[in-house]
């Protein structure tokens, strides 16, 4: 029903006017009315994260004239983890760090078929637009663009309504895994015309009309950026586009210039527009396989995927999906901003790695150059964000769908086969080596050491392992993006020293931030080769794994770049950012050794001095939210005397670095890591050291989480000796009293039930030695 379409519409009008009980009312008669009792899907809201942050930390740490501010999400449909998403478009470009959706503009240029990474500073690419124009037709976008308004618009995971006034239409959007389904219903009698709008930058789209089928066909070559940055990547954007009703007037255009000509390609700001004259209340409905593999992929998944369909039936089928897929973490309370943001949240989390391949299995050989493959066995996936995710995003998945787990690491496999080396970034179905780190590697060892091993194990630890401790032989394969990046000085000095400036990378230099994350990729390997049975080689990655020793200079109680002679770098500003740590500062970055916080801690002087230089950082407002490598760092008082400051800092983390708004998110969402963090920190757990399978506790959001692991559940419920309490005085698994501060992967696993009971004022819960979660060294200097 139109209602239960338009009930964001509604909520927002009854809210401003209507008090709690009114408000309870009409959300029980809206539920009833829709039938959706329990649905979830509502407490998404996709607004959030498409405007600049708000945010207390965003704004004292974002680069001044930088991307990091903007949590760049765009409010799109389409299942979880789906090939394409399909939005409102603002912004007509694929160009780095630029989402096709701005919160803050107000022309609409059309409705975008887009594999932009959500929540990424990086680029659109392979995407279709479709216009729809009224009244005469128009081909610039300076002329076919429509005003809107933020009040007109209808947001959903798997729904999108926009009222334009000005054009006379109403446009809805929904889409299946591969495909995209747009409907234009009229609201005066006019001409409509659509056009179809390959978004090739370089000007290399091709659009065709086949004008006996009543289908255009549109292609759209993809290419790369970080290595080989602006070289075609080897496989295109497809679309096969089927509207519903026959056109009667057909054409192509290059800017102003149009013809009646049925195809055009290697031309900027080209397409192809079709015609139509509709009544007032008459709809278009325009049906869109897509495809990285050809034209035919495309035709066959929206025949497989949509069918004959209705444009109604599919939005309920997406939309089952979705309660399908957010139900697997139920919470319970009176908080419903609190639930808005947490399902927002996990609706973030649960749009990438990105389903690559089509219904037949068929999909582009990564790093190939045309080559089709086609899987023997489930779905192929690109675009992990890696640097990003391995911390939490991932880990969050591997709990809640341990199945999509093996699917993403039998697909990291096969691009490490295909292309020769473990990829260390693959995004754009490319080497990229865009980030630091080796973090493919954490994840799947990570994921191997919790038992997730549905995969070709051996073939995965002899990737892991070339990376680990091969470069490529050919300058040119290294120049690539293939292999570690500074590998050899790293292996040479126990550190990455000033002189390797890591020329062949995106990120040059950040030598001490290389350091620190290898040193931790080493340890999650280290856990693989011992379980395989490979004793020179845990050896060898055990001692690595203290590497982070080596840039931490005593004198300042910091990490710090340094020399190939052992000197330390001149450069040293503890709060100012430095060219050898990755967006941040030194002492943010110092807290990153997730492996071996224990002798982190003495080597600032034990654990009292640890705790206090966690205290400076949170003091200083140092701590900076909006960026990934220190999100375990509130987590860290839990290896202290003091979890009840872990309990403090999350909590108020929660508060004030999210919100529902559209400037409701610290900093760029990465790929759903932004997320994953709050979802994380509103059940009381988070992986600080993913490869253990360790969950360090804290205070939860809600009054009961239900989370459903793999057919068993596990149940956390709070209690408070009054309101507003949050510092843990007990825990109970199972009914017994638990004394560590962190549970485990087993516990997850086999399903029961934790009781965390909250008192009003800091306690001594889980400060004892032996409460505390795993640590390479043992705890000295207490």
């Amino acid at each position: 029903m139109m209602i239960c379409y338009t009930y964001r519409l509604i909520f927002k009008t009854v809210k401003k006017s209507a008090g709690k009980i009114g408000l309870a009312v009409f959300m029980s008669a809206i539920s009833a009315v829709c039938g959706f009792a329990q649905s979830l899907s509502l407490y998404v809201q996709p607004l959030s994260g498409t405007a600049a942050s708000t945010t207390i930390s965003a704004k004292k740490h974002s680069e001044a004239g930088s991307k990091e501010s903007n949590a760049n999400t765009i409010p799109s449909v389409g299942i979880p983890f789906g090939m394409t998403q399909w939005v409102a478009q603002t912004r007509t470009t694929e160009v780095k760090c630029q989402p096709p959706y701005y919160y803050k503009d107000s022309l609409l240029s059309g409705f975008r078929g887009t594999h932009w990474i959500s929540g990424s500073c990086t680029q659109d690419y392979g995407s279709v637009t479709i216009v729809p124009v009224t009244g005469t037709l128009r081909t610039t976008v300076k002329e076919y663009s429509i005003p809107f308004a933020h009040e007109a618009e209808t947001t959903g995971p798997s729904y999108y309504k926009l009222d334009l006034p000005a054009a006379g239409i109403i446009a809805e959007l929904t889409g299946a895994a591969r495909c995209g389904v747009l409907r234009f219903t009229m609201t005066r009698d006019d001409s409509l015309y659509l056009l179809v709008i390959p978004n090739s930058d370089f000007g290399k789209g091709a659009v065709k009309i086949n004008n006996q089928e009543g289908i255009v066909e549109a292609s759209n070559p993809v290419h790369r950026i970080y290595q080989g940055w602006g070289e075609e990547a080897g496989f295109k954007g497809w679309f096969y586009i089927q509207p519903m009703r026959k056109f009667t007037i057909q054409g192509v255009f290059t800017g102003n210039e149009r013809s009646s000509d049925d195809s055009v390609s290697g031309k900027k700001e080209a397409g192809a527009y079709l015609g139509y004259y509709l009544k007032k209340g008459e709809s278009l409905t325009v049906n869109i396989g897509t495809s990285f593999s050809n034209q035919q992929g495309a035709r066959q998944n929206l025949r497989k995927e949509i069918g004959n369909r209705s444009f109604t039936m599919v939005e309920q089928s997406t939309r089952a999906n979705w309660e399908t897929e957010l139900a697997k973490i139920r919470v319970a309370g009176k908080d419903e901003k609190a639930k808005r943001i947490f399902y927002t949240a996990l609706y973030h989390a649960m749009q990438h790695p990105r389903l690559m391949s089509d219904v037949d299995g068929t999909y582009p050989r990564f790093a190939g150059k045309q080559q089709l493959e086609k899987m023997a066995r489930g779905n192929y996936y690109d675009d992990f964000s890696m640097w990003d995710t391995y911390r939490g995003q991932l880990p969050l998945l591997e709990i809640i769908d341990p199945s999509l787990t093996n699917a993403l690491i039998r697909s990291l496999i096969l691009k490490g086969q295909q292309g020769g080396w473990l990829p260390i970034f693959p995004c754009w179905n490319s080497y990229t080596a865009a980030m630091i780190g080796d973090h493919v590697a954490a994840f799947i060892a990570g994921a191997w050491n919790k038992g997730l091993r549905d995969y070709d194990v051996q073939a995965a630890y002899a990737l892991i392992r070339r990376n680990a401790f091969e470069s490529p032989d050919q300058y040119a394969d290294y120049k690539n993006g293939m292999g570690r990046r500074a590998l050899n000085s790293y292996m040479r000095f126990g550190y990455i020293p000033m002189e390797d400036s890591v020329q062949e990378a995106f990120h040059k230099k950040e030598q001490v931030s290389r350091t620190l994350e290898y040193a931790y990729d080493d340890y999650t390997v280290s856990l693989m080769a011992q379980g395989l049975n490979k004793p020179a080689d845990y050896t060898a990655l055990r001692e690595r794994s203290f590497n982070y020793k080596n840039v931490f200079d005593p004198e300042v109680g910091m990490m710090r770049g340094r020399h190939e002679t052992g000197r330390f770098a001149d450069s040293f500003h503890p709060d100012i950012r430095e060219s050898y740590i990755t967006e941040g500062t030194p002492r943010q970055y110092t807290f990153y050794v997730p492996q071996d916080i224990n002798g982190l801690a003495g080597m600032m002087g034990g654990v009292k001095p640890f705790e206090k230089a966690l205290d400076s950082l949170f003091l200083r407002g140092e701590y900076w939210h909006g960026n990934e490598p220190g999100h375990q760092i509130p987590f860290l008082y839990n290896y202290t005397a003091s979890p009840w400051k872990t309990q403090r800092e999350v909590s108020k983390l929660r508060e004030e670095e999210y919100s529902d708004g559209p400037g409701g998110l610290s900093g760029n969402d990465d790929a759903g890591q932004m997320s994953a963090w709050y979802v994380f920190a509103a059940m009381g757990f988070y992986p600080v050291n993913p490869a253990t399978g360790e969950y360090l506790l804290t205070t939860p959001l809600f009054d009961q989480v239900v989370i459903r692991a793999a057919g068993k559940s596990i149940t956390v419920k709070t209690r408070m000796d009054k309101p507003g309490a949050r510092y843990i005085h007990a825990v109970k698994w199972n009914g017994q009293l638990y004394t560590k501060n962190f549970i485990n992967w087993k516990m997850i696993r086999s399903g029961g039930t934790l009781e965390i009971l909250l008192s009003s004022t800091p306690t001594g819960w889980g400060s004892s030695p032996g409460a505390r979660p795993f640590s390479l060294s043992k705890i000295t200097g207490q």
